[in-house]
């Protein structure tokens, strides 16, 4: 029953990942791919029916982990609340210029909303990425579970660590890829031409680094992922965009799934005393607990999935982004 959960909030946390992935991308790209208000109105079009679904596996990755493995929740909250607090506000922000774009009046406006929307997608992209490197890395964890520290160390130190900052790089990349290559499966015209060009220039830039850093460390892991950005930029080229975002889909979730894996059945390492960690068993909620929330997930989940890929089904077609004559 323990490892079932785990594995269902893997499973949550990658379906958030993915899906607001791309939104994050769309609205880091569409300032600089939407040359006017009218290729940047068709850009936030793309992810409009779609957004606000994918934000639910947000709550429902929260949630689980909460109250799958309580210890786990409290001791990620307590260590870095300040950075989910700031993920928290950056996602009302983007909420907020989403929603309220069409509803004002002049090209300022929505000028200042598009902004507003690249800067808190790109925010949220940094410390969602940073919130995964610490995790590889691990928490100053005490004998009892607890975070040690006080003040403002304790929850903003975690992200001046080297694995924080490489994991927020990555993020940022991982979004951009699959932010274009999104754009490129979902539009027409000249938007569609240039998400094209971004997605095969990063895919390629991505091959390059990865390669270079898998092997200057000797990780597999790396090397992997330089592989698989290598079959993307090919097939890319070649104007498979379904496989291309395919693709890019799988690279995102394949890194979030070693994140959480990365320790074995440790779920959150101690840099202070490996005896220290927390272990999925002694994170884990009772087992009675474990069975009522199986029956709710049971009914839930499903519902949530279905409900999803027929709202992406309806909406499949793609969006123009060209102007078409009256």
């Amino acid at each position: 029953m323990i490892t079932l959960w785990f594995c269902l909030v893997v499973l949550c946390w990658v379906l958030f990942f993915v899906l607001e992935g791309f939104d994050f991308g769309v609205g880091l790209l569409a300032p600089v791919l939407g040359r006017d208000d009218h290729e940047r109105g068709a850009i936030v079009r793309t992810v409009g029916p779609f957004w606000d679904g994918n934000e639910v596996w947000l709550v429902a990755a929260i949630g689980v982990t909460f109250a799958a493995f309580p210890q786990w929740y409290a001791a990620l909250l307590s260590a870095l609340y300040l950075p989910m607090a700031a993920i928290l506000l950056m996602l009302a922000i983007r909420g907020v210029a989403l929603e309220f774009r069409g509803k004002g009046d002049g090209l300022r406006w929505r000028r200042r909303c598009d902004l507003a929307l690249a800067a808190s997608s790109g925010a949220t992209v940094i410390l969602w990425g940073a919130v995964l490197g610490i995790l590889t890395h691990g928490l100053a964890l005490g004998a009892g579970g607890q975070v040690t520290g006080t003040g403002l160390a304790r929850s903003l130190g975690p992200l001046a660590t080297w694995p924080a900052l490489a994991g927020a790089a990555l993020a940022l990349f991982a979004a951009l890829l699959l932010g274009s290559a999104f754009l490129a499966l979902r539009t027409t015209g000249p938007v569609h031409t240039r998400a094209h060009r971004w997605t095969v220039r990063l895919a390629a830039t991505g091959t390059l680094v990865l390669a270079v850093a898998g092997f200057a460390s000797a990780s597999r892991l790396l090397l992997a992922a330089a592989v698989l950005l290598l079959g993307v930029t090919l097939i890319a080229r070649y104007g498979r965009e379904t496989l291309t975002f395919a693709g890019a889909a799988i690279g995102v979730a394949g890194a979030v799934v070693a994140v959480f894996t990365r320790h074995g059945d440790v779920v959150l390492r101690s840099t202070l005393d490996p005896a220290w960690s927390l272990t999925m068993t002694g994170a884990a909620a009772t087992g009675s607990a474990l069975k009522l929330i199986t029956v709710v997930g049971a009914v839930v989940l499903p519902g949530v999935l279905v409900y999803q890929a027929f709202s992406y089904w309806v909406f499949r077609k793609r969006v123009a982004s060209e102007r078409v004559p009256s």
